[in-house]
């Protein structure tokens, strides 16, 4: 299962070639924020993370309320964090 998953922006690493540390559930990853670029996160925003990429700037209060539903998810929760904790995007 691929989920897209609420991520914290801790910082932009690399504005120009669009990089930024993430942090999904304690773990903390560069992922590419490109998709974004028109409406760039900055660092305390959220965003909808999935392979690697944000896909969508979200509301706090959005990001709680996913990760509260994906905690339910019980397995697949787990094994996707897993997965991005094994993931890198460089």
């Amino acid at each position: 299962m691929c989920l897209g998953i609420p991520g914290q922006i801790i910082e932009i690493t690399d504005a120009e070639n669009h990089l930024a540390k993430v942090d999904v559930s304690g773990v903390r990853r560069i992922i590419s924020v490109r998709l974004l670029e028109k409406e760039m996160p900055e660092p305390g925003g959220w965003v909808l993370v999935h392979v690697g990429f944000a896909m969508a700037n979200i509301d706090e209060e959005e990001a709680r309320l996913t990760l509260e539903a994906m905690e339910k998810l019980g397995e697949a929760y787990r094994d996707e964090i897993a997965a991005f904790n094994s993931s890198a995007l460089l």
